[in-house]
């Protein structure tokens, strides 16, 4: 899987821009706010349909400007494919593939498979359960069209359970009608249980290789689910909660509450782990995702890596970027010398200042 080239037109702080990519490692370098992450958010909103800033639509199009287009052109198992976005202030967005317009924005998961890591990521660990929620989403989703079928119709049924919970207060009759929605939850909340629960297995089974590499073999890591209530246990539990949930109108239980937790020799890193062994086990994470998107699609994904190796250690840096060496990269930083080293071994070196992206045409091998 490639991205050949990334047109641009009204975008963020882009008038026009237009850039071919090399197959491998690809940096875009440049002082912080002149567009260096705006080129990797498009490229994530063509292959998730959303920005990993979790912007609105409006926000990314250019100022003063109505109307944002992105082109993407892909190869996947040596297929050529063009994906296009329009972005509107006031409508909602436009996309198709292949010059096709498509009507569900799910139908675009799964043609262009991303793993994005940022600072943001080295956070995970600590941070809330919602994150690590996102994580399993995204990557579910991008991997399986099923999944993101239950979780698409989940967070529906939740959305109309909730507000039929605040309309019972004031028409107590309605509550005859929670059932329905009981059972539809349910329903495709077993699904994602069940599914989010693979999908940790075979993380564990790729992390401690990984992680013993990363930490010197002085740790073991592995990762738990922690489901808010099993997969058999789910419509009983909607039901004996109904109370508390009208009081606080709103749906106590379910995946929507579910977490992952990290541990190190039954040590939550979470509760107990250094700022260092929680950035390892992040850093252990997305490199165990790469492998397993590699088993699944028998291809790899594309890497975006926003201004991350300056957050790690020369060590953490070094098995980074020997771990990527086969795989199509795009890396922002502030400055080459950051990091770079040997700058023939970087396939192409683009220089991003205000809004114009220069090629390093020099540094090339």
């Amino acid at each position: 899987m490639k991205i050949k080239r990334l047109e641009l037109s009204e975008f963020r702080n882009y008038k026009a821009l237009s850039l071919e990519f090399d197959e491998k490692v690809n940096i875009l370098y440049g002082d912080n706010a002149q567009g260096k992450t705006n080129v990797l958010e498009a490229i994530y909103l063509c292959g998730t349909t959303k920005s990993h800033k979790g912007s609105k639509d409006r926000e990314m199009i250019r100022i003063s400007e109505e109307e944002a287009h992105i082109r993407l052109l892909i190869e996947k198992a040596e297929i050529p494919h063009r994906i296009d976005m329009h972005l509107k202030k006031n409508k909602t967005k436009g996309a198709a593939i292949d010059g096709i317009p498509i009507k569900r924005s799910s139908d675009l998961f799964g043609l262009l498979h991303i793993v994005f890591f940022s600072p943001e990521d080295l956070s995970m660990i600590k941070n809330g359960p919602g994150e690590r929620r996102r994580f399993l989403d995204l990557e579910l989703c991008q991997l399986d069209k099923m999944y993101l079928y239950y979780l698409g119709n989940y967070n529906r049924a939740l959305s109309q359970r909730n507000n039929l919970l605040k309309q019972i207060g004031f028409r107590k009759e309605l509550a005859d009608t929670v059932g329905v929605w009981d059972t539809q939850l349910s329903g495709y909340g077993t699904e994602i249980i069940r599914a989010r629960k693979r999908f940790v297995d075979e993380l564990n089974e790729l992390l401690p290789r990984i992680h013993a590499r990363l930490s010197g073999g002085k740790e073991e890591l592995c990762i738990r689910y922690e489901p808010d209530v099993s997969e058999t246990e789910f419509e009983l539990k909607l039901k004996t909660s109904l109370e508390r949930d009208l009081a606080l109108k709103s749906t106590g239980c379910g995946p929507h509450r579910d977490d992952i937790n990290f541990y190190v020799e039954e040590k939550s890193l979470k509760l107990y782990g250094s700022q260092g062994q929680q950035r390892t086990a992040a850093l252990s994470l997305k490199l165990a995702e790469i492998e397993l998107v590699r088993t699944k699609i028998k291809e790899s994904p594309v890497l975006l890596l926003d201004d991350v190796l300056s957050e790690l250690d020369r060590n953490r840096q070094t098995y980074l970027l020997e771990s990527i060496t086969d795989l199509q990269t795009m890396i922002t930083c502030t400055g080459l010398e950051e990091f770079i080293g040997d700058r023939k071994k970087y396939h192409r070196i683009f220089h991003v200042m205000n809004g114009m992206v220069q090629e390093q045409k020099e540094s090339r091998e």
